[in-house]
């Protein structure tokens, strides 16, 4: 399907979702492609997409619930220990998937480049499309192996897609600005890799917020994924109730980053073709 010329305007930050709407067959087939095309010629398939979280959480539980005992102050032990560990994990992974493949997206297809009616912008959603895949697949085997362990969380679970939200748009935000910078600097994507490994152990997945001292609970609240990993564990593992006022506050500053990433990669777009 011939991708539609996109008309609105630049200085609205909704563009970010009209671009993606406006574009949506594009998108969704390419993120298809991008799933299936990670299994392809395997025996199993996409079956690896429901086997790989298990034989995750299976590494997590014995390497640090046996080898590295656990610091974490979990009532299931070693068990539980490997879950909570999992849901930082896979909220990581969105991100760092996404963020790690930008600088490539653009100066991988040059092709595309040269076609003025292919959408360029809605690259890093395809990428992000296949990504939240197989999040949702980590999340549902999460949600499983909870239940079979533990019992079924709570009705709070179900704000786990509006959780998400706030990671989604702040990675777009990131990738857009990386995709234009991978055509003209190439070694961005080196940079990128001690970036992504930097916000790893930033982000509170290999321990919680509250075991922080107390003068860097507050620094750490200002990596986006911070919030998003506390809130995660929060419905998932004790049923609490998301915190909507913070989340409201931390998806408009999303929205804002997103449509600042967007905004620079259309400014720089009219160079990519001399350069490739």
């Amino acid at each position: 399907m011939p991708a539609k010329r996109d008309t609105t305007s630049p200085g609205d930050p909704l563009q970010v979702f009209r671009a993606l709407w406006l574009h949506r067959d594009v998108v969704w087939e390419m993120s298809r492609r991008e799933v299936l095309g990670r299994y392809r010629g395997s025996v199993l398939g996409v079956l690896w997409s429901f086997c790989n979280p298990l034989l995750m959480l299976a590494i997590y539980t014995v390497v640090f619930g046996v080898i590295f005992p656990a610091r974490w102050e979990t009532p299931g032990g070693r068990g539980e220990f490997a879950l909570v560990l999992f849901a930082g994990l896979i909220v990581y992974t969105l991100f760092a998937e996404c963020v790690g493949r930008a600088p490539a997206l653009v100066v991988g297809r040059p092709s595309y480049v040269r076609k003025v009616v292919f959408p360029l912008e809605v690259l890093p959603w395809v990428v992000m499309g296949s990504a939240l895949f197989h999040a949702g697949i980590g999340l549902a085997v999460l949600l499983l192996v909870q239940s079979a362990l533990y019992g079924p969380p709570g009705w709070s679970v179900l704000a786990l897609p509006l959780l998400l939200l706030p990671c989604v748009l702040f990675t777009m935000a990131i990738s857009w600005l990386l995709a234009a910078l991978g055509v003209f600097f190439r070694d961005t994507a080196q940079a990128v890799g001690f970036f992504t490994l930097a916000v790893l152990f930033l982000s509170p997945v290999f321990y919680p917020v509250a075991a922080l001292p107390e003068p860097l609970r507050d620094w750490v609240w200002l990596n986006p994924l911070a919030f998003v990993i506390e809130e995660v564990r929060g419905v998932i593992f004790a049923d609490a109730i998301p915190r909507w006022g913070a989340l409201a506050m931390t998806s408009a500053l999303g929205l804002i980053a997103a449509w600042l990433g967007l905004a620079w990669f259309e400014k720089t777009r009219p160079g990519f073709a001399d350069v490739l």
